[in-house]
């Protein structure tokens, strides 16, 4: 998947067309029969719109990455699993959270400010690194700045802040499973196949990036 110059609009389309589809079911959830359809519980109707209003941060965010910031190709064995990880989040939190009557308080105000955080950090990396990218003096460079300075993979960290924002908002003990799933998904699988790809794009200019720089948390790991 990475390295390919394929433009994938198939591919593209087809994921943000399952997040539409989504995101009508979530709002019929959370604001017309859905939970009765459902036989679930009726949760805050404050909490609902927060939810919704998270939904549609992240859809926006994610389809301006998708059309403008990603220039590789996506495969369909991808496009499949970007349209399940969307689910999970759009869906799943909705449900877990949507059918939660205890009223919005500080806890949730964090849970605000995590997945802020987590947007900018992994909308505002993708930015920088693709300013620096579109400069034709840098083609074939590898990018450290920004804020990839503090962590190789520094939008992958920024998602899972934002994903552990959106879980701590349902007040679900389950929704926690979404975020330690998508945490042990980066570090076995997302980053060292990254990392392979990387090392054999940029050799040793990668190798002396591995050994200054943590590999997703930064100053962490």
């Amino acid at each position: 998947m990475y390295g390919s110059a394929n433009k994938s609009w198939p591919q593209r389309l087809v994921i943000i067309a399952y997040e539409c589809v989504f995101l009508v079911l979530v709002y019929w959830f959370l604001f017309l029969a859905g939970n009765e359809f459902l036989h679930l519980p009726e949760g805050d109707f404050q909490r609902r719109v927060l939810l919704y209003g998270f939904c549609l941060v992240v859809f926006l965010r994610m389809s301006f990455m998708v059309v403008y910031l990603l220039k590789r190709g996506i495969t369909w064995r991808e496009t499949v699993s970007v349209s399940f990880a969307f689910a999970l989040y759009y869906i799943g939190f909705s449900l877990l959270g949507g059918t939660n009557d205890q009223p919005l308080d500080w806890i949730d105000g964090i849970a605000v400010f995590i997945f802020l955080a987590g947007s900018v950090i992994n909308t505002l990396s993708e930015v920088l690194r693709n300013h620096w990218k579109r400069d034709s003096q840098n083609k074939g460079k590898l990018y450290t700045g920004g804020l990839f300075r503090y962590a190789i993979h520094i939008n992958y960290f920024g998602d899972f802040v934002w994903v552990c924002g959106f879980a701590l908002l349902t007040r679900n003990a389950w929704a926690g499973l979404i975020p330690i799933f998508l945490f042990f998904m980066f570090i076995f699988f997302n980053i060292p196949e990254h990392d392979r790809y990387l090392r054999g794009k940029y050799g040793s200019d990668f190798e002396k990036y591995e050994q200054t720089t943590k590999k997703f948390i930064p100053y962490i790991y």
